[in-house]
């Protein structure tokens, strides 16, 4: 498929936010109304087959997850056979416009999203460079191109919390996946999938904590001297019949992680950093008459081969030990007590020494235990210590046998281990 515009003599063409779409109830999701993709059909000659006759499952269109506060995404979904839509790109993120924001090509060849009285929310700052139209690729890229076809803008140099096939993260562009903070909220949330120099990386923000805390990371093969450029996410056939594609993630360096195989055409996957913390892959298979989408590829699962769901950090909700894949404790003072969803650390009162204590949890791992290192080696008297004097600290974990130290900031998921020498103390108020 390719949406596309091309500067004329006219000043602009515009698409101006309609009355009527409809709220979302689930991330990423939406069913916005006829009309909507009628007015891009309109001002954007938008195509609905690619070259090779098939149907493309991407639209570019506005969505809303409460009233009045519109985001320009691009869709992925056919909708004469797929009740689910889940947006894989968002241009004015965090950042929604009003009823009768426009979106206009002007004849400097730039790109903006405005609202009613002018106020600029979203642009591509590419005036006076050479623009000569704009198309959305059969890949899902939205492009700005010039007279030779080169791009000028594009979409995939900006991913949110998602990666389509073909695109990356790079050095010298965003390097990083920020997930979504809620349902309703498409602002930055807490989790981060890094590119870094040697690894990827994958860290929770703590309100409390003065840095992010990892929670997952993958060392990549590279030379001892070389650091990675880039990072890419594709699709591929294993062999030449094309019986099965490989989903893989591509770095610079040569190194290939495979990390699903899926018995069909999957082309039309996504890698997405969920708002649970969680990567995920989901294709879209559109010779399906009715849900496309399979979830091809879950990093912390039951099943899978490189992490259980237990070292999700909000596995467990506020509170709660976790084993075997399963929420199966709420510990406490007196004890290890029955999980529930209500499970949670009594609130501190005070950061007066005198108004708090600690009880301790035996045989269990921060969810932040496992890829980081702690402090040490140091007496578990000091590890304690170091936690009483700082007031945003909730807990402490200690490993005897390592002599290790880490301070929690927030505690969430616990995992049980079988090494009874690894303990957490939980700070509560005294009454």
């Amino acid at each position: 498929m390719e949406l596309h515009s091309s500067i004329s003599t006219t000043p602009e063409w515009h698409l101006r936010c309609p009355l009527s779409l409809s709220s979302s109830s689930s991330s990423h999701s939406s069913a916005p109304l006829p009309e909507l993709l009628f007015l891009f059909r309109r001002c954007l000659s938008m195509s609905t087959k690619e070259n090779s006759g098939h149907s493309s499952p991407f639209q570019l269109c506005f969505y809303n997850t409460t009233p009045n506060a519109f985001t320009l995404a691009l869709r992925m979904g056919i909708q004469q056979t797929e009740p689910l839509y889940r947006f894989v790109w968002e241009a004015n993120h965090g950042k929604p416009v009003r009823e009768n924001a426009t979106l206009s090509l002007g004849i400097e060849g730039n790109l903006v999203l405005a609202e009613a009285d002018g106020t600029v929310v979203w642009q591509t700052n590419t005036a006076n460079k050479s623009v000569v139209g704009c198309k959305l690729l059969s890949n899902g890229n939205f492009v700005l191109y010039d007279s030779k076809g080169n791009f000028i803008w594009q979409s995939f140099d900006y991913p949110t919390d998602t990666l389509l096939v073909g695109q990356s993260l790079h050095v010298g562009g965003v390097t990083k996946l920020v997930s979504r903070k809620s349902d309703k909220e498409n602002v930055d949330g807490a989790y981060s999938f890094v590119m870094e120099p040697k690894q990827l990386a994958m860290y929770r923000k703590i309100n409390n904590s003065p840095r992010p805390v990892l929670y997952y990371s993958s060392t990549l093969t590279i030379g001892k001297d070389d650091s990675v450029q880039h990072v890419k996410f594709n699709s591929a056939p294993e062999s030449d019949e094309g019986f099965a594609y490989e989903l893989t993630l591509e770095h610079s360096a040569g190194g290939t992680l495979i990390l699903a195989r899926p018995k069909y055409n999957s082309t039309a996957s996504f890698l997405r950093l969920g708002m649970d913390g969680n990567l995920v892959i989901y294709t879209y298979y559109d010779k399906a008459f009715w849900g496309g989408y399979e979830k091809t590829f879950s990093l912390f699962d039951r099943d899978s081969n490189r992490e259980n769901e237990c070292q999700l950090p909000e596995r467990c909700g506020k509170f709660g030990v976790c084993e075997d894949n399963q929420c199966v404790a709420c510990p406490s003072e007196n004890g290890l007590l029955g999980w529930s969803k209500s499970c949670e650390a009594k609130k501190l009162t005070s950061c007066a020494a005198k108004d708090f204590h600690y009880y301790k949890v035996e045989g269990v791992d921060h969810y932040m235990s496992k890829y980081t290192r702690g402090s040490g080696p140091v007496k578990m008297e000091d590890c304690g210590k170091k936690c009483t004097l700082d007031c945003k600290c909730l807990g402490y974990f200690y490993s005897q046998d390592t002599s290790r130290c880490w301070i929690a900031y927030d505690l969430m998921t616990l995992t049980k281990v079988s090494n009874s020498t690894h303990l957490g103390f939980i700070k509560v108020p005294n009454n």
